[in-house]
C-alpha cells in the first residue's frame, strides 16, 4: 500500500497488516498505522531466549507454552508483538488471541524504554492480560519486575535484581534469579 504526497492515508486493517507477510524487522498493528522496529540486538535476542528457557520449564507443568516473538490481536487494529508469550494455546494460528494470554514478557530496549514500560504495558491492560514481565536491562545486569492486573492497570507484584531471586506463584510457580539470564 502506498500514498502519494497530498492523498489522504488510508488506516490500515488486520488483513492488510498480515498480507505485510514476514520480515526481519518487528513490525506492529498500532490503530491502523504501523510500528516497525529494527531486529533486536543479539544480546536482547539471546535476553529473551534465555527468559523464554527458564519460564517455559516451569510453565509446561501447569498446561502453557511459551512463544517468543508472535502476534497478539490486543484489539481491532491492534496486534503487538511481545518478546515472550505464555498462553494455554498450541495451534498453528498466526495470531494469538489477548484473552488466551496468561502473561507477556518484554526486554526492555535501552533506547525505546518508554514503549516498553509506559505504552506496552498501557496496551497490555487494556487488554486484560493478567501479567506482564519486564527485564531492565544495563551493560552488567538485568533486573526483572513482575506487574499483575488490578482493575484496569498493572501493579508491581515483584522485583528482583541479580543476586535475588523473583519468586511467582500464578498463573504458575517459577523462581529465578535475573543474573541467571547474563
Amino acid at each position: 500500500m502506498s500514498a502519494t504526497l497530498g492523498s489522504p492515508v488510508t488506516p490500515l486493517t488486520e488483513a492488510d497488516y498480515l498480507a505485510t507477510g514476514e520480515s526481519r524487522c518487528r513490525i506492529e498493528l498500532f490503530d491502523g498505522g504501523l510500528v516497525v522496529s529494527a531486529a533486536p540486538s543479539r544480546r536482547h535476542q539471546r535476553l529473551a531466549r534465555r527468559l523464554a528457557n527458564a519460564v517455559e520449564l516451569a510453565a509446561e507443568p501447569a498446561g502453557l507454552f511459551v512463544y517468543e516473538a508472535v502476534n497478539v490481536r490486543l484489539d481491532a487494529n491492534r496486534i503487538m508483538i511481545p518478546d515472550l508469550v505464555v498462553t494455554d494455546a498450541d495451534d498453528e494460528g498466526t495470531v494469538l488471541e489477548a484473552d488466551r494470554v496468561a502473561l507477556v514478557g518484554e526486554v526492555v530496549r535501552p533506547g525505546n524504554a518508554a514503549v516498553d514500560r509506559v505504552l506496552k504495558m498501557q496496551l497490555y491492560a487494556v487488554a486484560r492480560i493478567p501479567w506482564y514481565l519486564l527485564v531492565e536491562q544495563d551493560w552488567d545486569s538485568q533486573l526483572l519486575r513482575l506487574h499483575r492486573l488490578d482493575g484496569g492497570h498493572y501493579v508491581e507484584d515483584g522485583v528482583a535484581k541479580a543476586g535475588e531471586t523473583l519468586s511467582v506463584t500464578e498463573p504458575f510457580r517459577w523462581a529465578m534469579d535475573p543474573g541467571d539470564l547474563r
